[in-house]
């Protein structure tokens, strides 16, 4: 599957499961509590995010997917919040109401982007009323629809999966299912059904090695009559058991693990809104292994947009250690030469269209180091800067074009307004813009000088501008 076909926006996703919202207090420690030994924190910024099945389809929105959601709350605050942020993201909510229970709704204090505690507020209750009501709504919501999510938190939304995947098959709705619990037979008859390795042997037993689980996925799938079934193992990768085929495995995409939260609930987004697409459940694993690895390394639920994805699977199908590369790979490249002594410059833009006066800034930043390494800012962050009808050129053109100019040694993307996080990340021995600016006006400059580099300001070559080209290509 080429990344030209990472195009999600005539697709109708619904995701059913157990919504919940998650609350992040952030705060500094700087002292103990005279009351008990623990940590004083002072709260500073409080940070709403959607959880669990309301992550799925926050997923599936940062995709460009069409999404509908269900899930039960309760009648408070936190349900307006959860539904508010969904809404903001594009998410179409249709939210059952039970007078009796809470939004589920997990608290975590974080300090110094480590989490300190995690208070949950929840209660169960099963209702064959609320049953009924999810189950109408998700009828209703199932024409049109591409696929459907079934994201099972053991909470109750789903106490009745069972008949729900029954009417998806009955629609001719493919069905995928992150399940829970230690009764799978309430996935029957499901196209894909995505447990980890603990809740694959919480069913199967304990596997000794991968050809095990890949016997007893095998035995589970028939059983239960599903197309493919993907076990998710962390570090280990993960196996694909599909249908009439050999098994298909992959190792973990992830480069360093930062927080877990949400990894989950992002492989099943990616692989649903893929397969959609491709029909391939291979290619939908693949792609949904690139976002995992991707959101691991984010504090939090995290998300993934369609233009990282593809970026990120653009740099990925080239082998060399130059060229594009993601920002993962490319600071595991630059230890390495800074290991042997050779000095890295950064310098970063647009790219929109390239021209003669592109050419001769980077030759003079190549000239300035041993190793070149060009940022381009992603199409969302263009838009932002420069205005919706740019860029001319997508993200992943921009970065080829780059990619075969000989002064440039890696090409790599950031997706917000200014450079600072991926200057942050990469620590480079020479930071060079161009342009009419100072030294201490440069983003970056800061961190760079911290550690011990150079800040550089080139001029720009008269007589040449994108905003110019493209005023003269439309006169």
């Amino acid at each position: 599957m080429t990344s030209s076909h990472l195009n999600f926006k005539n697709k109708h996703i619904l995701v059913v499961g157990d919504v919940m919202l998650d609350r992040y207090w952030h705060g500094g420690t700087s002292r103990i509590s005279p009351e008990a030994p623990v940590q004083v924190v002072k709260v500073s910024n409080v940070e709403d995010r959607p959880g669990g099945a309301a992550n799925v389809a926050l997923g599936l929105a940062k995709l460009g997917v069409k999404v509908s959601l269900v899930g039960v709350v309760g009648n408070d605050e936190n349900a307006t919040a959860l539904q508010a942020a969904l809404e903001k993201e594009g998410v179409d909510c249709h939210f059952v109401t039970a007078e009796n229970l809470p939004t589920i709704t997990k608290l975590r204090v974080i300090s110094r982007h480590q989490q300190l505690i995690r208070l949950d507020f929840e209660e169960r209750e099963d209702s064959l009323s609320q049953n009924q009501a999810v189950e109408a709504k998700v009828v209703e919501l199932l024409q049109g629809a591409s696929a459907v999510v079934f994201s099972d938190y053991a909470k109750g939304c789903l106490a009745d999966v069972q008949t729900l995947i029954a009417k998806s098959n009955d629609a001719g709705v493919p069905s995928f299912v992150d399940p829970k619990g230690n009764d799978f037979s309430i996935y029957q008859g499901a196209t894909l059904v995505k447990p980890n390795l603990v809740e694959f042997e919480a069913i199967v037993g304990p596997c000794a090695d991968s050809k095990e689980i890949e016997r007893k996925g095998r035995e589970l799938r028939e059983r239960f009559g599903w197309k493919a079934l993907l076990v998710t193992r962390g570090e280990d990768g993960l196996i694909l058991l599909e249908d009439g085929k050999n098994s298909f495995s992959l190792a973990t995409a992830a480069k360093e693990v930062f927080d877990v939260t949400g990894a989950g609930d992002t492989v099943v987004a990616v692989l649903t809104a893929v397969y959609t697409t491709s029909k391939r459940f291979s290619d939908a694993v693949d792609y949904a292994n690139q976002a995992a690895g991707y959101v691991v390394g984010k504090l939090g639920t995290a998300s993934i947009s369609a233009e990282t994805l593809e970026a990120i699977m653009f740099a990925r199908s080239h082998s060399s250690n130059f060229g594009v590369l993601s920002p993962e790979e490319l600071k595991e490249q630059i230890n390495l030469a800074q290991l042997n002594g050779e000095k890295i410059v950064f310098t970063n833009g647009c790219f929109d269209i390239l021209h003669p006066g592109h050419v001769a800034y980077i030759k003079q930043a190549k000239a300035l180091g041993d190793r070149l390494i060009v940022a381009v800012n992603t199409d969302a962050s263009v838009k932002r800067l420069k205005g919706e009808k740019r860029p001319v050129n997508d993200l992943t053109h921009r970065m080829a074009v780059l990619e075969g100019i000989g002064a440039i040694d890696w090409v790599t993307w950031f997706d917000e307004d200014t450079p600072l996080e991926i200057i942050e990340a990469l620590t480079p021995d020479i930071l060079v813009k161009g342009g009419d600016y100072t030294v201490e006006s440069i983003v970056g400059a800061e961190h760079v000088m911290a550690h011990g580099g150079e800040v550089k300001v080139l001029s720009f070559v008269d007589g040449y501008s994108t905003t110019s080209i493209i005023e003269k290509a439309n006169a």
